[in-house]
């Protein structure tokens, strides 16, 4: 596992779960680095011993980040330095992306050895479209802030990925439902370990289960997309357009009454044309 590495920033994922999921290559990278900025030195102490090593470690946290940053960026360009984090893909969900920035700026070499994150597999546990996904991290403990940031989530299109403790999780179930209306969903717990749970239904029945019950473990929250409204019927579309079309130019009647109706605009606007020419 001996191993020279160039200097630069190194950035490490680490498992989620089982720590038998790391990777050779980023053990090999953890063995031989110079440095090691870890999230929490006693978590990455562990994963040091799993794999039969010990390397010198500094903190990297939010704590820190701003006065240790200038430092390690200096030691990148004599040193190998490894970013990991307590779990997972480090960037996501923690501040490592200025270090990464402030390293591009200085011209430091930045390689990344991927690995496990829990966004990604509780899109491949949840059951639920991952053509198209968006993840927002933890939503915010205020009511009136979680609130702003559903309803910002509620406009992507696509599946959307949350993480959250325990103790919050029934609350904030109960919030996506009401900002994204009764959306298929999936709660997924303690990924990759001994007691990997995924639970679906809608975000209605599982804020219900968990109301009273909070469970325990690293939690990923899975938000289906919404659904494609239903096509409006003839009579229902002439009515919207007769009544549009009574204050409105057809144009302007069409656009309106094709956002309502959730219709192609081009083809209400031929039906208004239609219907002001009396020819309906």
């Amino acid at each position: 596992m001996n191993e020279t590495l160039d200097p630069g920033l190194y950035i490490v994922a680490t498992p989620i779960g089982n720590l038998s999921d790391l990777g050779p290559r980023a053990a090999s990278v953890l063995a031989n680095a110079d440095l090691i900025a870890a999230e929490d030195s006693r978590v990455t102490a562990r994963l040091l011993r799993h794999i039969g090593v010990k390397r010198p470690m500094t903190p990297y946290h939010d704590h820190v980040a701003d006065r240790v940053r200038p430092g390690l960026i200096e030691q990148m360009r004599t040193r190998s330095v490894a970013l990991v984090s307590d779990a997972g893909t480090p960037l996501i969900s923690d501040p490592g992306y200025k270090l990464v920035r402030d390293a591009h700026a200085a011209g430091i070499k930045v390689t990344t050895i991927p690995g496990p994150s829990a966004a990604v597999a509780a899109l491949t546990l949840a059951g639920l479209p991952t053509d198209r996904f968006a993840f927002f991290g933890f939503l915010p403990s205020k009511a009136s802030a979680r609130a702003a940031a559903i309803a910002e989530a509620a406009g992507f299109p696509g599946t959307l990925v949350f993480y959250e403790s325990g103790p919050r999780l029934g609350a904030a179930l109960a919030a996506l439902g009401d900002g994204l209306g009764n959306r298929e969903a999936a709660v997924v717990r303690e990924i990759s370990k001994m007691f990997e749970e995924t639970v679906t239904g809608t975000l209605a029945e599982l804020a219900a289960r968990y109301a009273d019950a909070p469970p325990k473990g690293e939690i990923v929250i899975v938000v289906g997309p919404p659904s494609a409204p239903e096509t409006a019927g003839e009579a229902e579309l002439d009515a919207a357009l007769g009544e549009a079309l009574s204050r409105l130019s057809p144009s302007r009647a069409a656009a309106d009454v094709a956002a309502r109706l959730g219709l192609p605009k081009r083809l209400v606007y031929e039906r208004a044309q239609r219907l002001k020419g009396g020819q309906a």
